[in-house]
C-alpha cells in the first residue's frame, strides 16, 4: 500500500536494505542492533545485506585494516546473524567481542532476512548455511542473464556442501539500466540495458527464466524522471510474465 503523506510517499510493502553493508565499516553488534531497529519500525521489512568490503581507497580514507578481511567478517558475521535471529550472544575472538550482549527489545521471531553479496569461495562456504538471499553485482554477470549461470552454479554448490537445499537460498542481482537522459561519459562495468519499455521488460524477464528472484536496479541517470520511466516497464511485466 502506498498513499500520499504531506508531499511524501509513504510506503508499506517495500522492502529496504543495503547493498551491501560492509562489516568492516561497523561494530558488528552495533550493526545488529540498527538492523533490528529498522526491521522493526518498517515492520519486517529489511534486508540486510552483508559483506566484507573490496574498496582499499575506502578502507584508508577511514582508517580501517584492510587485511583479512575474510576472517574479520567471518567473527562479525557470527555476532551479527546470532542476535539478529536469536537476540543474545556472548562473544569472543580475535578481531571484536560481544560479552554478555543481547538485543532489548528481542528481534522479531525469526529475526529478519540476511543476504550476503559476494563471490569468493570462503564467503560462501561461511554465509550459505544462515543467509536468505545472494546477491550479484551487475558486472559479475556481464549485466546479461546468461552471466549467471556459472554464479548460480557455485551458489548451488555452496548450498549444498552447507547440507541446504538451494532453492532454499534466494538468488537476486542488481542490473543496470539506461534511460533517457544519461550521461554518455559515463564508464559502465557492462553493456546497459537499455530500449523501449517492452525491451527492458523482456530484458528483466530473462533473469527470470535463470531462476533470479529479485532484481535491483541500478539506473543511470538516478532522477524521478528516470523513476517515472519505468512504469511502462513495471506495467509490460505486470501484464506479460
Amino acid at each position: 500500500m502506498e498513499h500520499a503523506d504531506r508531499g511524501r510517499t509513504v510506503t508499506s510493502r517495500i522492502a529496504i536494505g543495503p547493498l551491501v553493508a560492509s562489516t568492516s565499516f561497523h561494530n558488528p553488534a552495533m550493526l545488529a542492533k540498527m538492523a533490528t531497529t529498522v526491521d522493526e519500525i518498517s515492520g519486517g521489512r529489511l534486508i540486510l545485506g552483508l559483506g566484507a568490503g573490496w574498496n582499499e581507497t575506502e578502507y584508508r580514507a577511514f582508517g580501517f585494516p584492510f587485511d583479512r578481511r575474510v576472517a574479520r567478517f567471518a567473527e562479525a558475521f557470527t555476532i551479527i546473524r546470532t542476535l539478529v535471529r536469536e537476540g543474545q550472544i556472548d562473544f569472543e575472538g580475535e578481531f571484536y567481542s560481544a560479552r554478555d550482549c543481547e538485543l532489548v527489545p528481542r528481534p522479531r521471531p525469526g529475526g529478519l532476512r540476511l543476504m550476503v553479496g559476494s563471490m569468493g569461495d570462503r564467503m560462501l562456504a561461511l554465509t550459505a548455511p544462515h543467509v536468505d538471499a545472494w546477491n550479484a553485482w551487475y558486472g559479475w554477470t556481464g549485466n546479461r542473464p546468461e552471466g549467471v549461470v556459472p554464479l548460480r552454479e557455485k551458489v548451488d554448490a555452496a548450498a549444498t556442501a552447507a547440507g541446504r537445499e538451494p532453492s532454499k537460498i534466494e538468488r537476486t542481482v542488481t542490473v543496470l539500466v539506461r534511460l533517457p537522459g544519461a550521461s554518455g561519459g559515463r564508464e559502465y562495468d557492462a553493456p546497459p540495458l537499455e530500449g523501449t519499455a517492452e525491451a527492458i521488460a523482456d530484458g528483466l524477464r530473462g533473469y527470470a527464466r535463470q531462476g533470479i528472484g529479485h532484481v535491483q536496479l541500478v539506473i543511470d541517470p538516478i532522477t524521478e524522471a528516470s523513476l517515472e520511466a519505468l512504469a511502462p516497464v513495471l506495467e509490460n511485466l505486470d501484464g506479460r510474465r
